[in-house]
């Protein structure tokens, strides 16, 4: 990497999101916490909402577990004979040189931005995961990423690779502990998804309530091969800036994106996401299902066809329960061949006084009927949510209010 190029990034302002002030943050140790249990019991029940649940009895339903604190794994298990490779990128790094050579920073440019030009110069951070080829995991692996100190600036950088025709599942949750009140995460993300292989990767955010995330992930998908984002943030973040991008590189490659996004008072969320279908027979689908409830939403989404034969459909749905703050939607399609099939929906809107009514009459309390048809229109279909956050979920939308005075 070029350190001049790097530096550079780092003056520019970012194109997308809000500007951060990187200064602002340490990413100094600065603490000593050396494991989970070090954690308060508070903070272990954040990890639990987020779906990284800790003790023994839980360790037969995943694979395995890597827990980061703040710039520090503290965690890294994988079931006896469960066939993944899983480490920090660190020590990836120095025991496959041939690797670093072919998959880091390939998808994700160093200098795309400031953010990432900030997680390139520094120590690797994260997790390397490694699935050989035809390996099928069967339970899911879960990573978890948590800022334990105030003003600690989290970077990291991910890479995941599931080679020709094995399948993985990832839960990843991050959080940040309970007594945190700033904070800044930077996620570098990239995954690589071989000739008919499979990855569902599923990201819970729960974080502080000014806390600042800047994740950038990139997929390159193969011939046959299928990449699942689930991205779930029900929660009061400051501000969350991601437009991961997937590109279909081979010949059938299929990629979905869903996400369900709540936006209190006082947040800002920029999310998108970007699927570019480079072969022919590529199919993608994004769905976003966003919720304000006074806080502000940009909600992006981008599909770009660039050979015949392909076939996608996005969209960008939004409900306003509060008459602050706003929500944004901005679809883009861009066929670049007369035979690609493409389609988008875009709506934002609020609940209509009469679904409200109809629900009353039939003996429903007029919570009770908000919180029916707001569960409805998150109703994406997300697969293997844990318990725990699955019960999460339903409880914060039992407890959304209908104003009146929209």
């Amino acid at each position: 990497m070029d350190n001049k190029k790097l530096t550079a990034a780092l003056e520019k302002k970012a194109v997308y999101g809000n500007d951060i002030d990187l200064n602002s943050y340490s990413d100094s140790d600065k603490g000593s916490l050396k494991s989970v249990d070090d954690l308060s019991e508070a903070t272990r029940g954040r990890l639990e909402y987020v779906g990284i649940e800790t003790g023994a009895a839980e360790e037969e339903s995943r694979s395995a577990s890597f827990v980061q604190l703040d710039n520090n794994a503290v965690e890294i298990k994988v079931k006896k004979q469960t066939p993944l490779e899983l480490m920090s990128t660190g020590k990836a790094a120095e025991k496959y040189p041939e690797l670093v050579e072919k998959y880091w920073w390939k998808a994700v440019q160093p200098d795309t931005d400031k953010y990432t030009a900030r997680t390139a110069l520094e120590k690797e951070q994260g997790y390397f995961i490694r699935v050989k080829a035809g390996e099928k995991i069967t339970t899911p692996l879960q990573a978890c990423m948590c800022i334990s100190h105030d003003q600690q600036l989290q970077h990291v950088h991910n890479v995941i690779i599931v080679e020709d025709g094995a399948e993985l599942s990832i839960i990843s949750g991050c959080t940040s502990a309970h007594e945190v009140e700033n904070g800044m995460h930077i996620g570098i993300s990239e995954m690589y998804i071989g000739k008919n292989a499979k990855l569902s990767f599923t990201m819970i955010h729960s974080w502080g309530e000014n806390v600042v995330v800047r994740p950038r992930t990139v997929a390159m998908v193969e011939e046959g091969g299928q990449y699942i984002s689930n991205y779930v943030l029900i929660e009061k973040a400051k501000d969350v800036q991601m437009y991961p991008t997937v590109n279909l590189n081979g010949k059938n490659a299929v990629a979905r994106l869903n996400s369900i996004l709540v936006a209190p008072e006082g947040s800002h969320l920029d999310i998108g996401g970007r699927v570019v279908l480079n072969a022919d027979g590529c199919r993608a689908e994004s769905i976003t299902r966003t919720i304000s409830t006074g806080g502000e939403v940009i909600n992006r989404g981008c599909m770009i066809g660039k050979v015949e034969g392909v076939r996608a459909h996005l969209e960008c749905d939004g409900l306003m329960l509060s008459n602050k703050g706003y929500i944004l939607a901005i679809p883009e399609l861009d066929a670049q061949t007369g035979n690609a099939e493409m389609s988008h929906e875009a709506a934002v809107g609020r609940i209509n006084p009469e679904e409200i009514e109809y629900l009353m009459a039939r003996g429903m309390s007029e919570d009770d009927a908000t919180a029916t048809i707001v569960r409805g229109f998150l109703n994406v279909n997300i697969e293997g949510l844990p318990d725990s956050l699955a019960k999460k979920i339903h409880t914060t939308l039992d407890s959304f209010k209908y104003n009146k005075g929209m």
